[in-house]
């Protein structure tokens, strides 16, 4: 029942002090309790029966209602025969926690709110208990190994008339039954959903759109064989899928609220299923890069290509074209706050984001390779050519591969809402290349367009090999003995004081070019206070006769150390 309803039977003697707003709310029980801590007897969207004899003292009113409102209680209701008139600060305190508070009149006995509280509920219950017992036994042995998530959603069509979807972080649809969501609907069904993730809110989180209610449950294994749980909810925010409903799950009692839960368990195992399903593709990115990186010969990387390209690309028969995709997670870090892994984040993040938004199911990911390193995520991306209509040519690889605004332009607004406040996302696309000798420019190419990106405003950036200057085009082909001498002149003189004093300048020249120049980003990154940072910067310009501050010798020095 809703709390509405509580209003609406004078017999019950209840006077709303406060929270117009929100008399929707459920009620699933009732409690009576004059502990200063019941927290250990509530589950959630309890009524509870206060005589305030637990009252003491005006600073005793935050602490009550910050418990209740962080067990989920649907609202309190005071006894006004110990006091009288409800306490200000009690009223105040249940204002500043959006917890309905209600006066109970001296003359009606709580045991004549609960007798009714108790009456109404368990009558909506009686009636759908059988049913959810049997939809249960039905869900657990057609479950996704049976047939996928889109059984599941079935079974919540024909037994409960509910239309349901399972959509990823970016709203891009993976399962659905009848007719699939509109992608700016998706769109805005996962944004609220991260939304109300990152601050702390339990689901299901619920809202209206276009005058239709919608109720979002997160997606998420927490059953035998499950991951430990994270501490840190930008762990997962960007990664976990949700399932969104079109109904109001205000009012539902229990049981039902029982049932979706088990079928997001349901789900979270099928995607725990597929999300394992990717470590060979995620090991041959892996491999691929570590040769980039490391230098390998270009044969040794186009042997590793070649068993890569029937992976990604099954039938093709012949050697893609190729692109590499860079992108980084960055979580702004609080005072004695742990830090998060991007890493893996950023990986998952980027397999989601390659996939076409227009592409639905969960096997459409089947064919990225995303490998992280350090806090990057790397993708190679193969690009099939076609042939030309009425023509044995083939299209462009420049035509068909990926472009840096397309890329974000159906998921930037859902991954803002699930970085606002302290995350920013930033994606550099490279160049398509023919073969293993363009790979290493390429990487190149992709992380500097990221950084291009990073230069821009907004929590979602993404940059182009369009937007680079020619310079980074060249650095792979830059003749070794050119090359040598170039680093030796600048680089040369710090790594022999880092030798002699272990005063790590190189380090601190990578972290100061890579967080932009920032003297607070960097000394944050590098654990170091700001004037640390300050006297071995300028220990770098005195050694090398070059200023920091200046543009041209940023870029020297940037160029230097890609090339070292």
């Amino acid at each position: 029942m809703r709390l509405r309803a509580l209003l609406e039977n004078d017999a019950l003697g209840l006077r709303l002090l406060g929270g117009e707003d929100e008399l929707d709310r459920t009620v699933r029980g009732v409690m009576t309790t004059d502990l200063k801590d019941p927290s250990r007897y509530l589950s959630g969207g309890e009524l509870v029966l206060t005589g305030l004899a637990w009252l003491r003292e005006p600073a005793d009113a935050e602490p009550f209602v910050r418990i209740l409102a962080s067990a989920g209680v649907a609202a309190l209701a005071a006894g006004e025969a110990e006091l009288g008139d409800i306490p200000d600060d009690l009223v105040q305190a249940c204002s500043r926690h959006r917890l309905p508070l209600f006066a109970v009149n001296e003359s009606v006995a709580f045991a004549t709110i609960t007798e009714h509280v108790v009456r109404q509920v368990s009558g909506e219950r009686a009636g759908d208990l059988a049913a959810v017992v049997d939809r249960h036994r039905r869900l657990m042995t057609s479950g996704p190994a049976g047939g996928g998530p889109e059984v599941v959603l079935d079974l919540l069509g024909s037994d409960l008339d509910l239309r349901a979807w399972v959509l990823s972080p970016t709203g891009r649809q993976i399962a659905g039954a009848g007719e699939p969501l509109e992608p700016g609907l998706a769109a805005t069904l996962a944004g609220e959903h991260l939304a109300a993730t990152r601050t702390g809110r339990r689901g299901p989180h619920r809202l209206t759109v276009a005058g239709s209610p919608y109720s979002l449950f997160p997606i998420r294994n927490t059953g035998r064989g499950a991951a430990p749980a994270t501490r840190d909810v930008r762990e997962t925010v960007l990664s976990d899928w949700l399932l969104a409903v079109e109904a109001d799950a205000g009012d539902w009692p229990a049981a039902r609220l029982d049932l979706l839960q088990g079928v997001t368990q349901l789900i979270a195992v099928e995607r725990d299923r597929r999300e394992a399903a990717r470590t060979v593709r995620r090991r041959l990115a892996q491999e691929v890069l570590e040769l980039v990186q490391t230098g390998a010969a270009p044969a040794e990387i186009a042997a590793r290509l070649r068993v890569a390209a029937p992976v990604l690309l099954p039938g093709l028969g012949t050697a893609p074209h190729w692109q590499v995709v860079v992108a980084r997670v960055e979580w702004d870090q609080e005072p004695g706050q742990s830090a998060v892994d991007t890493g893996p984040i950023a990986q998952s993040l980027l397999e989601e984001i390659l996939v076409d938004p227009a592409a639905s199911g969960a096997d459409s990911a089947d064919r990225i390779a995303v490998a992280h390193s350090g806090d990057e995520a790397i993708a190679l991306v193969p690009l099939a050519t076609a042939p030309l209509p009425d023509s044995e040519d083939e299209v462009p690889a420049a035509a068909v591969g990926l472009h840096a605004d397309a890329l974000l332009a159906s998921v930037r607004a859902p991954l803002s809402a699930g970085l606002d406040g302290d995350g920013r996302l930033t994606l550099g696309v490279s160049a398509a290349v023919h073969s293993a000798e363009g790979l290493r420019g390429a990487l190149e190419e992709a992380r500097h367009a990221r950084r291009v990106a990073a230069a821009r405003p907004g929590r979602v950036c993404a940059a182009g090999h369009h937007e680079l200057a020619s310079h980074v085009l060249l650095l792979p082909f830059v003749p070794d003995d050119v090359r040598r001498a170039f680093t030796a002149r600048l680089l040369d003189p710090l790594k022999d004081y880092d030798r002699r004093h272990r005063a790590e300048l190189i380090p601190t020249l990578e972290a100061f070019l890579d967080c932009d120049g920032s003297w607070t980003r960097c000394a944050t990154r590098l654990h170091l206070h700001v004037n640390t940072l300050r006297y071995r910067v300028g220990r770098i310009e005195q050694l090398t006769g070059r200023d920091l501050s200046r543009l041209e010798d940023k870029l020297d020095f940037f160029l230097a150390l890609r090339m070292s």
